[in-house]
């Protein structure tokens, strides 16, 4: 598998796209769910980059299918391409994109557990922690947390 620099568009990207063909397919609602999130906008990366990168990375799991043409990730893979990106909230905005791709089309398949249990495991981050935080303007901030 091809390795891209810390915390790179082309490495956001590839985790886009492995949220994209999670499921075994590639469904244009969660193509219309990378651009609803705004996450490439957001970041500075085109859509032709997401397309480039997902070209690669179907070119790479190609070499990692068993004889029966099926493709398996294991836990060392994906660690690995989860590591390229280890700043905090990049993690976090990522992690939300790669949620809302695979909550496009109503079900969560088996592959798509195993990413987000995965990201979220190695990247530390629980639901809470991806919530957007509710603002009250009238509430004063406080410094201890319950």
């Amino acid at each position: 598998m091809r390795r891209y620099p810390l915390n790179s568009h082309k490495a956001v990207c590839r985790l886009l796209a492995l949220s994209l063909v999670a499921d075994g397919g590639i469904d244009q609602s969660e193509f219309q769910a990378i651009r609803d999130s705004k996450v490439l906008t957001q970041l500075g990366i085109s859509e032709n980059t997401l397309h480039e990168v997902m070209q690669g990375l179907c070119d790479d799991l190609l070499h990692y299918a068993n004889g029966l043409n099926q493709l398996e990730l294991n836990d060392v893979l994906i660690d690995q391409l989860l590591s390229e990106i280890d700043e905090p909230r990049l993690q976090r905005t990522v992690l939300r994109a790669m949620l809302g791709v695979v909550d496009a089309d109503g079900w969560y398949a088996d592959g798509e557990a195993v990413l987000i249990a995965r990201a979220m495991a190695c990247w530390q981050h629980d639901w809470y922690s991806l919530q957007p935080i509710a603002r009250n303007k009238l509430a004063k901030p406080s410094a201890i947390r319950s």
